[in-house]
């Protein structure tokens, strides 16, 4: 019995394989279908490029990343490019959470709070590729107990990225045999559909955003991390993306308290919170991006509860574009000037029992977490 349990933990994670190909000679594994090309490295199982159709039938790489796949385990910033930062994303409040009246302690990374789990999340970790063909890829990864500080019991985790004409799914099961651990996920996807190349803007706000499910967000403070409060967006307010389609990001740029929105002492524009998904029919597009400028309009379907929208405030410039991206006059990654779209579980649901969220956000014997989303790329 316990080896056939054994087994049945390993094939679901992933972890009993056949031979996989080797990437190519740039160190990435590639997926293709008609109109989508995707490419990874086992770093943080990082999503490096993601080739789809413009306006024009051009093929446009619309994540960010680097150039040298040798710089994602040194960059400092460790901005977590298109990767999944497990094994509980996001906040930990005052890095503390409760489970079976045991408190566990985290890693305080960001202020007095935990960010991701710490520093040595899986966004840090090289993940194992245990399943490729030419339409999808699967990698796996072990967190043994405490490899992130306050991290109880051995993880065993898997994501598969496959590609068909114009839709890039995610999948992704995790299980923690041994003990109840926290357990949430997320692919933490940075995108500019214009690829930095428009010429009257590299900022993010031309693009446009329609969360028709979403009215409701969670009110954070300073730094980012929710109070408990569950608000309603007005039409038109700063929040609101739901009341009309196609409303620009920077909409509301001109309204008292865009430019501090986010927090930071007030050096925060724009977004870095969480968006409830509510009432949404089965497979509804809770998401819409899109680009009046390349004309790409990308559409997320999830099973998740809602979403994290970050328009890239603490990017300083400093960090240079690929070479499938930007302009002889663009060739850094400056403030606002990118998306990230994190569809997960309620930020520090783990420490606010009264949203319902927590048996959500803890795995342990017995129980298989689960997390699927998938992308549409189409034209407008």
């Amino acid at each position: 019995m316990r080896s056939s349990l054994l087994f049945h933990v390993l094939a679901t994670t992933g972890y009993v394989t056949a031979q996989v190909p080797k990437p190519g000679a740039d160190g990435k594994y590639t997926i293709s279908s008609s109109s989508i090309k995707a490419q990874f490295i086992p770093y943080g199982a990082t999503l490096t490029n993601l080739f789809v159709k413009d306006k024009n039938g051009k093929d446009v790489d619309v994540v960010l990343g680097y150039e040298d796949t040798a710089y994602y385990p040194e960059d400092p910033g460790h901005p977590v490019y298109n990767s999944i930062p497990g094994r509980y994303v996001n906040r930990i409040g005052h890095g503390k959470y409760s489970i079976d009246n045991n408190t566990f302690t985290t890693e305080l990374n960001d202020g007095t709070n935990t960010l991701h789990s710490g520093t040595n999340n899986w966004s840090y970790r090289t993940w194992n590729v245990t399943a490729a063909t030419n339409e999808s890829i699967t990698f796996t990864v072990r967190d043994e107990s405490n490899s992130s500080k306050g991290m109880p019991g051995l993880v065993l985790a898997n994501v598969t990225y496959s590609v068909n004409g114009d839709r890039w799914d995610i999948k992704m099961d995790a299980v923690s045999p041994g003990v109840k651990s926290p357990l949430m996920l997320t692919h933490h996807t940075y995108f500019n559909l214009d690829a930095y190349r428009n010429p009257d803007t590299i900022k993010i706000w031309n693009h446009t955003l329609y969360m028709p499910y979403s009215k409701r967000y969670l009110v954070a403070d300073d730094g980012a991390l929710p109070t408990g409060e569950i608000a309603t967006a007005a039409a038109d307010s700063i929040n609101d993306f739901a009341s009309a389609p196609d409303m620009l990001l920077g909409h509301a740029q001109k309204l008292p308290g865009f430019s501090s929105n986010c927090g930071g002492g007030g050096a925060c524009e724009g977004y870095n919170g969480y968006f409830l998904i509510d009432d949404a029919p089965a497979d509804a597009v809770v998401v819409a991006l899109a680009s009046p400028f390349s004309g790409i309009k990308a559409e997320l379907r999830t099973d998740q509860p809602g979403v994290v929208i970050y328009t890239c405030n603490w990017f300083d410039g400093t960090g240079n574009l690929k070479s499938t991206q930007g302009t002889d006059e663009n060739k850094k990654v400056v403030r606002s000037s990118c998306v990230a779209i994190e569809a997960q579980d309620y930020v520090d649901g783990i420490n606010h029992p009264e949203w319902g969220r927590r048996d959500a956000q803890i795995t342990g014997p017995g129980k298989t977490y689960s997390w699927k989303s998938s992308w549409t790329f189409t034209n407008l």
